[in-house]
């Protein structure tokens, strides 16, 4: 049953404390890692057999086998995929950056340029649920971003067949290339590249323990989007909250993992006795009941505090990766909410909205990472670089001023660099 802590009672400590898996895969992932930097595909073969029972000849997938798959999703998914598909390309068209340049000053020219990189890599999860969302969420703003080739890695069944629903929204994305590989070693994969599977220069997507550490190991090698933990909502409601909505918007994210956490944070005592009322009736009726259920038990909580005001402190303090503003006139606290990746507004937007079909992206900071990072997006696939040009009179105007600046530091050489041309011409 889910724990119900009033903040006059407990500890803060305990008020802020969550179950955290201890699992120790470090030396594992290196020596998957290292496996794959020195036999490329005659590992990831290995490992497919080992780890996934898929006996495979090649490790990409055919155009055949995507055009398969896609007549074998149902029409009417193929319809909803699209649907999703053009609003979240509408969500991530208002995140492109514009090149910009300065010449407001004589003889000088600066600059930035914005660069999409070349090829990115896209870690698509496979184990006790399939997810074509996650192919949506982390192609598109690629895409639009204007990467040159998208490279997406998910593992085969024991057949060696990926799920069709993957692979058709895929397809609607624009994934370049699909490989069949998952785990670590798909991760390594991406990194140094294999005869089949090219280097890519960013890998992103969600996966488990294996996946989070080898993403965190190659980093440096490779660009990454963040290291994920287990899945997050928090929901800040008042008493007008209805306790069915409520319970059924914590297990849709206790549902996906047992170490998920699932947290209301309300000032009402009614409620939150409701609400817990309600997931009891409500668990047993899902699919991934057990799941839920342990989620629950372990990192479950409601949280009674004075008021709203304390209760959005808390939900800040906790910088979740969703939170439901479930209140009236929600757009009056917006303001407030300083630390979490997805914000869903009112009583009528559950957190699946933002999972499947909103527009906004996914694929989201957790473990209270939210107070410093930021949802996946156009950002992720792109770089800067910037550019000076200055004639030979713009630079005469401040070669003393860097000469000043340069000798101050102690680096007479960047002192010289810069007044040499102009002593130079002096004599010209």
């Amino acid at each position: 049953m889910i724990k119900i802590l009033n903040v006059k009672d407990v500890p803060r400590d305990e008020i802020f404390a969550r179950s955290v898996p201890k699992v120790n895969v470090e030396e594992t992932v290196a020596q998957i890692i290292a496996n794959v930097r020195e036999n490329g595909d005659k590992a990831i073969f290995e490992y497919n057999e080992k780890f996934d029972g898929a006996k495979l000849d090649k490790l990409a997938v055919s155009e055949d086998e995507i055009n398969e798959a896609f007549s074998a999703v149902s029409g009417r998914l193929i319809e909803v995929l699209e649907k999703a598909a053009a609003n979240i390309r509408k969500f991530h068209e208002k995140q492109v950056r514009a090149s910009f340049i300065i010449n407001d000053e004589d003889g000088i020219v600066m600059g930035q340029k914005i660069i999409p990189v070349d090829r990115a890599g896209l870690y698509v999860p496979g184990g006790t649920a399939a997810y074509p969302s996650t192919v949506l969420m982390d192609a598109i703003p690629a895409k639009i971003a204007g990467v040159r080739e998208i490279v997406m890695v998910t593992p085969p069944d024991r057949q060696g067949k990926i799920n069709p629903a993957i692979l058709a929204a895929a397809k609607i994305a624009g994934v370049d290339r699909i490989f069949k590989v998952g785990g670590a070693q798909a991760i390594a994969a991406l990194a140094y590249g294999t005869e089949s599977i090219p280097k890519t220069d960013k890998i992103v997507g969600p996966g488990n323990a294996f996946v989070a550490e080898a993403k965190r190991q190659v980093f440096g090698r490779v660009s990454i989007d963040m290291i994920a933990g287990p899945s997050e909502i928090l929901i800040v409601a008042d008493g007008k909250t209805n306790p069915a909505y409520a319970a059924a918007d914590l297990l849709s994210q206790a549902e996906h993992d047992k170490m998920a956490s699932a947290v209301l944070v309300t000032d009402s005592p009614e409620l939150a006795e409701k609400v817990s009322e309600e997931l009891e009736k409500q668990i047993p009726l899902l699919d991934r009941s057990e799941i839920a259920r342990a989620s629950i038990d372990t990192n479950g909580k409601i949280i009674i505090a004075d008021n709203l005001k304390s209760v959005i402190e808390i939900a800040n303090e906790i910088a979740p990766e969703h939170l439901e503003l479930c209140v009236d006139n929600p757009f009056d606290y917006l303001d407030s909410i300083r630390h979490a990746g997805s914000i869903f507004m009112g009583r009528n937007c559950p957190e699946a909205l933002g999972d499947y079909f909103a527009g906004p992206n996914h694929t989201l900071p957790t473990s209270g990472t939210a107070k410093f990072s930021s949802p996946l997006g156009v950002d992720d696939f792109i770089k800067k670089s910037q550019y000076t040009y200055f004639t030979a009179d713009a630079l005469d105007r401040v070669a003393d001023d860097i000469a000043v600046f340069a000798t101050a530091e102690g680096l007479t050489g960047h002192a010289k660099s810069a007044v040499i041309r102009s002593e130079g011409r002096k004599y010209e």
